[in-house]
């Protein structure tokens, strides 16, 4: 293979000279014609410059004017420097994120800021840098989110004066075959514009958690990876969707099917979670272990592990057992692992949480639970439950 590599090398690299040799020698009328015509060398006349179309004008102004509230979002996780042991920052992610607000809140997607491994969550970044339209970067905070919709909300702490809401829009008065414009950070290329039309409406797309966004907005306006989180406009500069995920063909990256989660939802959900952190059901009282940490420390792939239960909680009544570590953090005795919720798998913490999100839980629930190599039903009373937390996927040292 490589004989048979260099010998093609050499016979493209040889055509010049072959075909040198074929040539006549030049003649004097040729040289002197080349001469001549030297002597014509100078800047091209500029032609007069035609009038932009008002879409052009219109286009053009609404991407000044929505500039300045897009912004870069990156997102970091914490480590140590191997030589010198010194905490460091490592750059983990990016994409786009847009000011919603004038108080500092910034609204990206939830996957933005989510380690993500092999298809599976790992963890939420520690920390993400935003940096604004004028080039300036400034430390943020994840504040709130949710899984089931794929939203996050940053508290970004730059000045409250550089902060541009951007205009908010419609999504349920959208046509289809309407003008929409996406704005992002296309492969980290800053403030990058695209159009195109909306495609249709009311597409169901998949979250990754076994949970689908509804009534979201189809367009053919290019985005690529960088563009989530990115603004969707429509013709008025207004805000109608938030860039959210591509069909990708295997090799060829996007083939101009985009969709964007709509407005409508949006300015539903990010008040909520600004206010609250998370979209939360009546609070259950039990703790769980990440899947990942599970898999790698104790070998479970199926389920949600239970590490701690309150006792004064609908989980501490209903007998829910949580993992028993010594003092060294040995394992004395597993806790009950949660299969199925209301009959359905639970495939991750991921996937329970964001089917908490979508389904508020009723007065009394039921868990499918796997207990000393028994399943088990457990039945949580949840009247009279106030609203909180119900899942705390925490890393436990085991």
């Amino acid at each position: 293979m490589i004989r048979a590599t260099l010998i093609a090398l050499l016979a493209i690299w040889s055509l010049p000279l072959a075909a040198q040799k074929a040539q006549k020698p030049a003649t004097p009328t040729e040289d002197s014609t080349i001469e001549r015509f030297r002597a014509h060398a100078k800047p091209r006349v500029v032609a007069p410059e035609a009038p932009l179309s008002a879409e052009e004008r219109n286009t053009i102004r609404r991407f000044r004017e929505a500039k300045s509230s897009v912004v870069f979002v990156s997102a970091i996780l914490k480590g140590h420097d191997l030589r010198t042991q010194d905490s460091a920052k490592i750059p983990f992610g990016a994409g786009t994120g847009f000011v919603w607000d004038e108080w500092g809140h910034i609204v990206t997607n939830h996957h933005v800021v989510t380690v993500e491994e092999g298809g599976q969550r790992i963890t939420e970044v520690q920390e993400v840098e935003v940096t604004l339209a004028d080039g300036q970067t400034y430390k943020g905070r994840v504040i709130g989110f949710s899984f089931a919709y794929d939203i996050a909300v940053i508290q970004v702490f730059a000045p409250l004066q550089a902060m541009r809401p951007i205009p908010i829009g419609r999504s349920q008065s959208l046509q289809v075959g309407q003008s929409v414009m996406a704005i992002g950070n296309p492969f980290g290329l800053d403030h990058s514009l695209t159009k195109g039309v909306v495609s249709a409406k009311n597409r169901k797309i998949d979250t990754g958690y076994s949970t689908h966004i509804l009534n979201a907005i189809q367009t053919d306006a290019a985005v690529n990876p960088g563009n989530s989180g990115g603004p969707l406009l429509d013709s008025g500069g207004r805000l109608v969707g938030m860039n959210t995920a591509i069909v990708a063909t295997k090799g060829e990256g996007s083939v101009g099917v985009g969709f964007a989660i709509p407005v409508d939802t949006l300015n539903d959900i990010v008040p909520k979670l600004i206010a609250r952190t998370r979209l939360e059901p009546p609070r259950m009282g039990f703790e769980v272990m990440t899947s990942a940490l599970a898999q790698q420390s104790l070998g479970i792939t199926q389920g949600l592990l239970v590490l701690s239960v309150d006792p004064a909680s609908p989980a501490g009544r209903a007998g829910l057992r949580p993992l028993s570590v010594d003092a060294q953090g040995r394992v004395k005795e597993m806790g009950d692992i949660l299969l199925a919720y209301q009959g359905r798998v639970i495939e991750s913490e991921g996937q329970f949480m964001a089917m908490l999100e979508v389904e508020t839980p009723k007065d009394e629930i039921e868990f499918d639970v796997l207990r000393s190599g028994e399943v088990i039903k457990v039945k949580l009373n949840l009247k009279g439950s106030k609203a909180g937390e119900p899942v705390k996927p925490q890393p436990a040292s085991i």
